[in-house]
């Protein structure tokens, strides 16, 4: 068949797939690209007690780098210390404390020696009270809040200079279940906001070389272990409701929510923790970092799906994932009126 015969549309398409094939094959190669001496950089990560931070620590560790590891205990600090090179140094690090997060950046900036910071990694993944929203008190949604938000834009904001200096990057670590709200609390909207801040801090650090990036991962098997304890962050909960909301739900909607959280978190786990390293990994020695990475089946599929559903589609999944208030007026319709 000759071009002659073919239609209009169908040499737009041709014209089209001839010009996108070109820009993959681009990103492709430009992807693979490594920025060069990268041994002996300063990296700072957060959260390093157990879970991601922890792991990356060490990984970065026997990469070369020269890892300054925030803690929130003195029992992290040692514990990573002993199976950690000498290079490694450690700090306690209370991000809901400004003066800790002061005394944290002077360390830092002695250790960087004048030759600025080439990484920070932003990581507050703790167990945050979850449950229905009036079963919260603002001194909840604060204990969130404070540390996963406004602790970690704090110490962002001291870091600047040093980053600036080194033209380095910024890589926020950020739960990708944030991007779906399906549980009352802080901890959606401090993803929420860790995402706002990051957009905005990587359009105005490009004019000065700093790169920034997100790297959203869904559950892995390091946070299943918090599901314990957040049960009984349900239950202390449930135990200071006054008699009558805690009516209003009955003893078995606590029964059937607690199972319902178990068994989503069991559902949606990933295994392989390897691939949030790696996507770390790559967002600190790639020569062009990406805007995004997801890392885990679920935050490839499951949340960002979910984010860009209509309401009423995941109105409804939530619906049939956990369970009705004893005292619920919802008609079974109700679910498909706010689209």
């Amino acid at each position: 068949m000759s071009l002659q015969n073919l239609s209009l549309s169908d040499l737009l398409h041709i014209a089209i797939l001839a010009s996108i094939l070109p820009l993959i094959i681009y990103w492709l190669i430009r992807d693979r690209y490594r920025a060069r001496n990268l041994n002996g950089k300063h990296v700072f990560i957060t959260g390093c007690d157990t879970g991601l931070g922890n792991s990356l620590a060490k990984w970065l560790d026997k990469k070369g780098f020269c890892v300054i590891a925030a803690c929130t205990t003195e029992k992290g600090s040692q514990q990573l210390q002993s199976c950690s090179s000498l290079s490694l140094k450690t700090v306690n690090l209370n991000l809901a404390d400004s003066n800790s997060i002061v005394r944290a950046v002077e360390f830092v900036t002695e250790q960087t020696a004048g030759k600025g910071l080439f990484g920070l990694v932003s990581n507050a993944e703790g167990t945050a009270p979850v449950g229905p929203t009036d079963w919260l008190r603002i001194e909840d949604f604060h204990s969130v809040l404070d540390v996963s938000l406004l602790g970690l834009i704090e110490i962002t904001l001291k870091l600047l200079p040093l980053l600036k200096k080194a033209e380095g990057r910024v890589i926020n670590l950020i739960n990708a279940k944030g991007l779906m709200a399906f549980v009352g609390g802080g901890y959606s909207l401090s993803k929420w906001g860790m995402e706002a801040f990051s957009d905005t801090l990587r359009i105005e650090m490009q004019h000065f070389g700093v790169k920034v990036s997100t790297v959203e991962h869904g559950f892995f098997k390091a946070e299943v272990v918090n599901s314990d304890i957040i049960e009984k962050y349900v239950f202390k909960l449930w135990n200071r409701l006054t008699p009558e909301i805690r009516d209003s739900y009955g003893e078995k909607y606590l029964v059937e929510y607690i199972k319902a959280q178990r068994s989503s978190v069991e559902r949606l786990c990933d295994y392989d923790i390897s691939n949030v390293i790696k996507c770390m990994e790559h967002a600190l020695i790639a020569k062009y970092p990406r805007t995004r990475y997801r890392a885990g089946w679920d935050a490839k599929f499951f949340w960002l799906f979910l984010s860009y559903a209509p309401s009423c589609l995941s109105d409804m999944l939530l619906h049939i994932t956990f369970p009705v208030p004893a005292d619920s007026r919802r008609s079974a319709h109700g679910v498909l009126i706010n689209v």
